[in-house]
């Protein structure tokens, strides 16, 4: 008999019970669209924490003290870069767009209009705005003669505008009171949205040098620098960068390769290390879907071993009519093999709306990799010979004159 007519008599097989086909089917549509949501679940995980990164500014490199090789228990502690470094790290070093600093404290916002409690205040400096690509909406940011001054100004985040003074254009050249000092509002920045877990638009920027002089201690190092922003010009050059940077550090600093006192993060090493974070959490995605798919077979290997022992006379007959034990192993085959790829078909479908359900409707992003769909429609085709190679063959072995028998 040829393969066509085989999948013809497979095909009629199945559409003698369509409720039982279809039920059939729903372990290999859930399998299916398991992997495809899973993986497109943990992708957009993935590409959230990226983009949250990267908003932060383009090529950032971080510059954060660290322990020298004596450690808590030797009590040394790290050398810290001061505001006045800022200075001579960028008189030292090309191919950047800026480099920044920020000190951030929490004080009580007031103005004429009202007031905002718990405001998180960011003491900064002028390279602030190209180091984390950030506009001003109206008037200006804070000026290096600003921090040379310690000057009262302050620029506002664009919710804290909104709410003191009704807008933008409205709050430049009022007070606002932020903590003990008031300031002119010279600024107000453009609006920015929440960025991981920081609102920037109900953030407030003022000098760093006032921070220092006003909501920190001196005796604890009041102008010591906790991390110190650098911007790459491009993405390509942010390697030379990184290597021309230590070598001005050392020096700056006073230490030495072996103990520089410093280290270098870039955006893609946080990234990296979030991926690999998130890795497990994929691999695990990939196993539960893994096993929906392996529920999915043994249904169908269940259903057809039914399905043989209920149409054992008819099996007997097309043997008795000249069927070839292959061609009857080769029909069960087929019908398994339909089977799950029906199943493989509605799953995609059910995966890919479901991914984009749940981005559209929730608050989870989802990005659909290309690759599941392959990936799990191939899964469904191999669960489908796997799992109905057996009671294919044992449909073949049965003797036709027994079959025959059946009843």
């Amino acid at each position: 008999m040829s393969f066509w007519k085989t999948l013809k008599v497979a095909w009629a097989g199945l559409m003698m019970n369509k409720a039982r086909s279809l039920l059939t089917t729903l372990g290999v549509i859930i399998g299916v669209a398991a992997v495809i949501v899973m993986l497109a679940v943990s992708a957009g995980a993935e590409a959230e924490i990226a983009d949250q990164i990267n908003a932060l500014g383009a090529n950032l490199i971080m510059i954060m003290p660290s322990f020298t090789r004596g450690g808590f228990g030797a009590g040394r502690m790290p050398a810290m870069l001061t505001y006045d470094n800022l200075a001579q790290i960028e008189s030292q070093m090309t191919n950047i767009l800026g480099i920044s600093a920020e000190q951030t404290t929490s004080q009580n916002v007031k103005s004429a209009n009202g007031s905002l409690s718990s405001v998180s205040i960011v003491g900064t400096t002028p390279g602030f705005t190209a180091v984390r690509e950030y506009n001003v909406a109206a008037g200006r940011f804070v000026i290096e003669s600003d921090n040379n001054r310690a000057a009262k100004v302050a620029v506002l985040g664009y919710d804290v505008a909104l709410e003191l003074f009704g807008g933008a254009e409205a709050a430049i050249g009022q007070w606002v009171k932020v903590g003990t000092a008031k300031c002119t509002v010279v600024g107000v920045m453009a609006p920015k949205g929440v960025v991981g877990n920081t609102d920037y638009d109900s953030r407030v920027y003022i000098p760093i040098t006032l921070v220092f002089k006003k909501f920190t201690w001196a005796r604890f190092g009041a102008d010591q620098l906790n991390v110190v922003y650098v911007s790459a010009a491009s993405k390509d050059q942010m390697d030379s960068v990184m290597a021309a940077l230590s070598p001005v550090l050392m020096k700056i600093l006073g230490t030495t390769a072996a103990a520089p006192g410093f280290s270098l993060t870039t955006q893609d090493s946080i990234i990296d290390a979030q991926a690999s974070t998130t890795e497990t959490f994929r691999n695990l995605l990939g196993w539960v879907a893994a096993i929906s798919l392996v529920v999915g077979g043994i249904g169908i290997m269940n259903i057809m071993l039914v399905s043989v022992s209920e149409r054992t006379r008819e099996i007997g007959l097309r043997q008795a009519l000249g069927a070839r034990p292959r061609d009857v192993r080769l029909q069960f085959l087929l019908e398994a093999f339909v089977l799950s790829l029906l199943g493989g078909l509605a799953g995609i479908a059910a995966g890919v709306g479901g991914s984009i359900l749940f981005s559209t409707l929730g608050t989870m992003r989802t990005e659909i990799v290309p690759a599941s769909i392959p990936l799990s429609f191939g899964a469904a085709a191999a669960v489908g010979i796997f799992f109905g190679y057996y009671p294919a063959t044992k449909a073949a072995q049965l003797d036709p004159i027994v079959a025959l028998r059946h009843e």
